[in-house]
């Protein structure tokens, strides 16, 4: 089980957090989210109790974006420990502040994530010395004060971390005896039943709506890889590296989806592979009548994945 998996500070826990998720970031009318919000705008789903209204309708509402958010564990930070409790509804002064912290604090729990569990790879062995250091120096840089993290140039500290990740996929994919290649690759829509992508490389690949129907997708390197819709039906992801719960959420599989003992598999999921909840366009994931692919969502420095928000 990757580190990362194990450590309850880098999994969202709402109970502890004051809805940052819900508030400080932006989502637009879209096939993930059924409305426009501004942000350090709340939800108007949002309750007095900071909970969801429409936490368990989340999908037929049209906010699946929201189901597959993940912070990492930072709202929980941000809410308890940067901000030592205070909430932004009696204290509206510290919640912007809280509101601009934190997408910071979220990016580096989600290199904490990565980070930990490069140093369970086995065959990444080599740089668990340097791995380690790496951590240590997030984890100092997310117990700053409010001022020092908004100060921090979390582009420069991503890309460090990226070349770390990289040369440990490296060495767990076994990289040089002919993996295919597809970083950052667009293959949105791509037809890929029962593709041979063992040890792929498919680190940022653009796989909306894509057809991976019984693919063996074993030991590939998934980081930041966008998933949405695309149909996992049977395929096989064990041992998949740097995959997450969200980007299976935001996928469709099926009960003959392998995947990795720590990973959940969705409750979405439906025994043949097809869509359930809401209607959703095929193929690639498109706006509600548009015709054109969105673009993208990207996430900045290590990994590219879909923009998501919180269900809570």
């Amino acid at each position: 089980m990757p580190d990362g998996a194990a450590r309850p500070d880098l999994r969202a826990d709402c109970a502890n957090c004051f809805a940052l998720c819900c508030v400080a970031l932006p989502f637009s009318a879209s096939a993930d989210f059924a409305v426009d919000k501004r942000a350090g705008t709340p939800c108007a789903n949002l309750g007095a109790d900071f909970r969801c209204g429409i936490h368990r309708e989340l999908r037929p509402r049209g906010f699946a974006g929201c189901a597959v958010f993940d912070c990492f564990g930072a709202g929980q930070k941000v809410s308890q420990v940067t901000f030592g409790g205070r909430d932004w509804r009696g204290d509206p002064r510290a919640g912007a502040r809280m509101f601009e912290v934190f997408p910071v604090m979220r990016q580096l729990h989600e290199l904490l994530w990565y980070l930990n569990e490069a140093l369970a790879l086995p065959a990444a062995r080599p740089l668990r010395e340097e791995i380690r250091d790496g951590l240590a120096a997030i984890e100092r840089l997310a117990m700053g004060s409010p001022a020092e993290l908004l100060e921090l140039d979390v582009a420069a500290h991503r890309r460090e971390a990226a070349s770390l990740l990289r040369a440990a996929s490296a060495l767990a994919r076994g990289a040089g005896r002919g993996n295919a290649d597809h970083a950052g690759a667009d293959l949105a829509g791509a037809g890929l039943r029962n593709a041979r992508l063992r040890g792929a490389d498919l680190r940022g690949a653009l796989l909306i709506g894509a057809d991976l129907t019984g693919a063996d997708l074993r030991s590939a390197d998934l980081l930041g890889a966008d998933l949405r819709g695309a149909r996992l039906g049977g395929a096989d992801l064990t041992g998949a590296i740097f995959l997450i719960q969200a980007q299976l959420d935001a996928a469709r599989g099926d009960a003959a989806t392998r995947l990795s003992p720590w990973l959940t598999r969705p409750a979405h999921w439906t025994a043949d592979g097809a869509p359930s909840g809401r209607p959703r366009a095929t193929g690639t994931s498109a706006a509600p009548g548009s015709a054109k692919r969105p673009k993208p969502q990207r996430a900045s420095g290590v990994s590219r994945s879909p923009r998501r928000r919180g269900g809570r």
